[in-house]
């Protein structure tokens, strides 16, 4: 399984804008792409902005190619987010998942 890691700033006033973009559009987007395995917003506080890691996790990086394109380390970020970020990541790393551990409440 690959892990696809990316990261965006948004404002205080308009991050949970993102949330809900990554929560609706996002999410209806990776569900139609095959090998879509399960994503991750992650959230944290970083002065006046919010930093955001997404980490979405694929099948292979053939299914990472049908999501992202010809270039799978070139970052996709839809102009609704645009619209709510400061800056983001150009580029996106991709790593093989060695261990997938889950809890109790799965």
């Amino acid at each position: 399984m690959i892990a696809r890691t990316w990261r965006g700033w948004a404002s205080k006033a308009t991050a949970e804008d993102y949330r809900r973009h990554y929560e609706s559009e996002v999410a209806e987007h990776l569900q139609q792409v095959p090998g879509f395995r399960g994503a991750r917003l992650l959230r944290r506080c970083d002065g006046e902005e919010v930093m955001f890691t997404s980490i979405t996790f694929f099948t292979s990086m053939d299914d990472v190619r049908a999501f992202a394109g010809a270039d799978p380390g070139q970052a996709v970020v839809e102009q609704a987010a645009r619209r709510t970020l400061i800056r983001w990541d150009e580029r996106v790393t991709h790593d093989e998942v060695a261990v997938d551990l889950y809890g109790d409440d799965r």
